[in-house]
């Protein structure tokens, strides 16, 4: 299935703190670095790997494993509210090579929820990904409409890498439908899927502007 919701009780105790409104800036980015960290390993459950063969500091001989694709990750950080979550899935992924994204969406206050955004990519530094070889990680809190991750999946789909992950705290259900219908042998990482988004297109209950909210 490629749906996963991580909503363990210490995933959800994070995601309360930062729905809070009191939660301070600096415990906001500590958060989103503890959760990008565990979704990092939950991903790795998903990766390649061999049994191995070997020999302890008592001179015996035991069976373990090796996670051959710890060496070809690639994570994709769509500017800036994925910082703190990608800081996060590098203490799960050291070997990585990262990429960055910045992309900007048309605000709209309308009275009907937006269905479609436009979206305007002003930066993009994606390193080279290796057809059938990398996995790439795309990293972005929020899942609203989904505009902004498709508009980036259109770069990363091209090259034709061996698996695309997303990871997002939250996700809305319009946005989760969105991009696994259009893509559907995508890995969707998240801690919670809401069900609604209000007239700019942001997330309800959601937990407000998430760059905003780490950088103030």
């Amino acid at each position: 299935m490629p749906l996963y919701v991580i909503d363990k009780p210490i995933t959800l105790h994070i995601l309360t703190q930062l729905r809070d409104k009191y939660t301070d800036q600096i415990n906001f980015r500590k958060n989103l670095v503890r959760l990008g960290r565990i979704l990092g390993y939950e991903i790795s459950n998903t990766l390649d790997y061999e049994i191995v063969e070997v020999e302890t500091p008592l001179g015996v001989k035991t069976k373990g494993v090796d996670i051959t694709d710890l060496n070809n990750i690639v994570i994709i950080n769509i500017l800036r509210a994925a910082v703190p979550l990608v800081e996060g899935l590098l203490k799960a992924f050291p070997k990585a090579r990262q990429g960055v994204i910045g992309a900007s969406r048309v605000e709209v206050d309308g009275k009907e929820v937006p269905k479609d955004m436009d979206v305007y990519i002003y930066y993009k530094k994606i390193p080279d990904i290796r057809a059938k070889v990398d996995n790439v990680i795309i990293a972005d809190p929020m899942i609203a409409t989904a505009s902004t991750m498709l508009k980036v999946l259109e770069e990363v789909v091209k090259a034709n890498p061996k698996r695309i992950y997303i990871v997002s705290i939250i996700s809305s259900e319009y946005g989760v439908n969105k991009i696994l219908s259009k893509y559907p042998f995508i890995y969707l990482f998240t801690v919670a899927i809401d069900p609604e988004l209000n007239n700019k297109g942001y997330i309800l209950p959601g937990l407000g502007d998430a760059g905003d909210r780490a950088f103030g």
